[in-house]
């Protein structure tokens, strides 16, 4: 990766997050409920490090949807369990599994 291709990819990692962090000011984030997530019912896979995978999901905060490039970092066999940034904090939130696809630089 060249210095310009490096320097492309920082400024769309800022404008990124600072989407994130603009919706975040307009709603809180939604994850879902234990209801749904069902957990006494379905196994989690809780993933370490090595095995997380980069991701693109869509989340709400309020009522707005934003697609985020995020990790999943754990699952059910029907929802994901990722991690996203902002500028200045690191949303947490399970999402519905067809919610999230893998990124294809993973």
């Amino acid at each position: 990766m060249g210095a310009s291709d490096r320097l492309k990819y920082a400024n769309d990692v800022r404008s990124a997050r600072a989407s994130v962090s603009a919706a975040a000011k307009r709603g809180p984030l939604q994850t879902l409920s234990d209801r749904e997530l069902a957990l006494r019912d379905h196994p989690v896979t809780v993933y370490p490090h090595a095995l997380q995978r980069r991701v693109r999901a869509w989340v709400r905060f309020g009522a707005e949807a934003v697609r985020v490039d995020a990790t999943i970092m754990r699952s059910t066999p029907l929802a994901a369990g990722i991690e996203f940034h902002g500028i200045d904090e690191t949303f947490r939130c399970w999402v519905w599994g067809n919610a999230v696809t893998v990124s294809e630089d993973a």
